[in-house]
């Protein structure tokens, strides 16, 4: 099978591959970098890890820890490539962490972080896979699906 190249290469910036197939528009939306940034974006590409994937390419930006704990949540098995002068100078999986703060709204509406009151939701990682997490205020557990849409 030959290859070709279907996003062009970018000078600076990065990369995040190995997204699953369909999720490459959430993970730009919980990430709101459309301002400023070109941004390239391969939707259902043929991958030899996995039948399909998304990627990102983002050029002349870099990703905090906070962002690539939202990514964590929707593609677990992303791989983050930094990218200065069209080379990969780091590549690395992301890492979900043991606790999320401040990402997530608890979908329970009697929650102290539904209240008005000056608290930052945390969840604790119950499951990776299938990904469940805890609400250490009011223990509420939320699923896969609720976690995307609560980003």
């Amino acid at each position: 099978m030959e290859k070709t190249l279907k996003i062009s290469k970018i000078r600076e910036g990065t990369v995040i591959d190995h997204i699953p197939a369909g999720k490459a528009l959430k993970v730009l939306d919980i990430l709101n970098i459309y301002e400023n940034n070109s941004i390239s974006i391969g939707i259902r590409v043929l991958s030899n890890k996995i039948e399909y994937k998304d990627v990102i390419k983002i050029e002349n930006r870099f990703l905090e820890k906070i962002e690539l704990d939202k990514i964590s949540l929707l593609a677990p098995s992303a791989t983050i490539s930094i990218i200065k002068n069209y080379v990969i100078i780091e590549k690395f999986s992301v890492d979900m962490p043991s606790k999320i703060k401040g990402i997530l709204k608890c979908t329970n509406q009697n929650c102290i972080t539904n209240s008005g009151e000056p608290v930052k939701s945390e969840f604790s990682i119950i499951s990776k896979k299938p990904l469940v997490v805890k609400c250490i205020y009011c223990k509420r557990e939320m699923k896969e699906n609720e976690v995307t849409d609560n980003i």
